[in-house]
């Protein structure tokens, strides 16, 4: 599959840059879809589906082995999941308020605490927006909604990380 990937690339730099994405990545990312699907084909899908969008923004990615990377695909594997999920289940039954996968939280402050209790939806836009530096329109393609959709989004998603640093007793 790698070779499929591979020939999407137009230069040298760039087919070694996603290389080292895919075999350092590719099972933890398999990890996040399958905990998320219950099922491999389903996780396969999901992981192929988060590989060609690594693509389209290969660009953005800095050291394909680092941490920022490793967010970048483990958010984008859960969003193409979820999707997948979405579309198997009717409207009436898929929960959007689900946490997604349990993750740790990336340090031991209360906002990084803060970010692991919010809804996946809501965690990976923040995270896209403010960690990575997705502009609202890049996220909306992303997404598959529109850059206003983005921003309600993204407004829900504070409102609900300052309810929870709220009921901590910390303002951040």
């Amino acid at each position: 599959m790698l070779a499929y990937y591979l020939r999407e690339i137009g230069d040298e730099a760039g087919r070694s840059k996603f290389e080292r994405l895919y075999c350092r990545w590719r099972g933890l990312m398999f990890h996040v879809a399958r905990k998320i699907l219950s099922c491999d084909q389903d996780a396969e899908d999901a992981v192929h589906q988060a590989f060609l969008s690594a693509l389209e923004h290969l660009d953005r990615i800095g050291d394909p082995e680092g941490a920022a990377a490793k967010g970048f695909v483990v958010t984008i594997t859960e969003r193409k999941a979820l999707d997948i999920l979405r579309s198997r289940l009717s409207d009436a039954a898929f929960d959007e308020t689900a946490q997604g996968i349990e993750i740790p939280p990336p340090g031991t402050s209360d906002l990084a605490d803060a970010l692991a209790r919010l809804p996946a939806r809501y965690r990976e836009v923040l995270l896209l927006r403010y960690h990575d530096g997705y502009t609202n329109r890049e996220l909306g393609k992303m997404l598959g909604i529109r850059p206003g959709s983005v921003q309600r989004l993204l407004w829900r998603a504070k409102a609900s990380l300052r309810d929870i640093l709220g009921e901590e007793g910390t303002r951040g």
